[in-house]
């Protein structure tokens, strides 16, 4: 699950309320289904008990926002990252991998993950990027110029 991030409070400042509320609701809405499932639920093909969230930050660069997930021990090939409806989605799944020993001490998470996060409304869709290196997916997550805040003038 991520993290508020901390905005400025100038007047031009971009911080919406309501999607700020929306964020918080459907992060809620996992939380509970995720935690408490209820047979029929719809809430998606990874959103069910025994899921978990990578840790992640998500940084405003200006020109994109910039979302980094802890990934480490995940194969590519095991990732599905999605965007749609002003969401960005990625889940997964990270095998448990065989081992010799008698395990001690097992704190890394295994088995299938999910992180959704609320796009800006000034996001390129379409120019979205992703890379996985040393164990962090990076996904970018380009601006485009539509939706900037300007100062409008007062005639009269």
């Amino acid at each position: 699950m991520s993290h508020p991030a901390r905005r400025s409070r100038g007047p031009l400042s971009g911080w919406d309320a309501f999607r700020e509320l929306e964020d918080l609701r459907s992060r809620m809405e996992y939380l509970m289904h995720s935690s408490f499932p209820f047979p029929g639920d719809d809430f998606s093909e990874t959103g069910t008990a025994g899921t978990w969230t990578p840790p992640a930050d998500v940084e405003d660069t200006g020109d994109a926002h910039v979302v980094e997930l802890e990934l480490a021990g995940v194969d590519k090939d095991r990732i599905n990252v999605e965007v749609g409806d002003g969401e960005l989605v990625v889940h997964g799944e990270i095998e448990e991998r065989e081992r010799t020993g008698v395990v001690r001490r097992h704190t890394r998470h295994v088995g299938r993950f999910h992180y959704r996060t609320t796009l800006p409304p000034n996001a390129d869709t379409e120019h979205i990027s992703a890379e996985l290196t040393n164990g962090v997916l990076t996904v970018r997550v380009p601006r485009t110029g539509k939706g900037a805040p300007r100062r409008i003038e007062i005639s009269g």
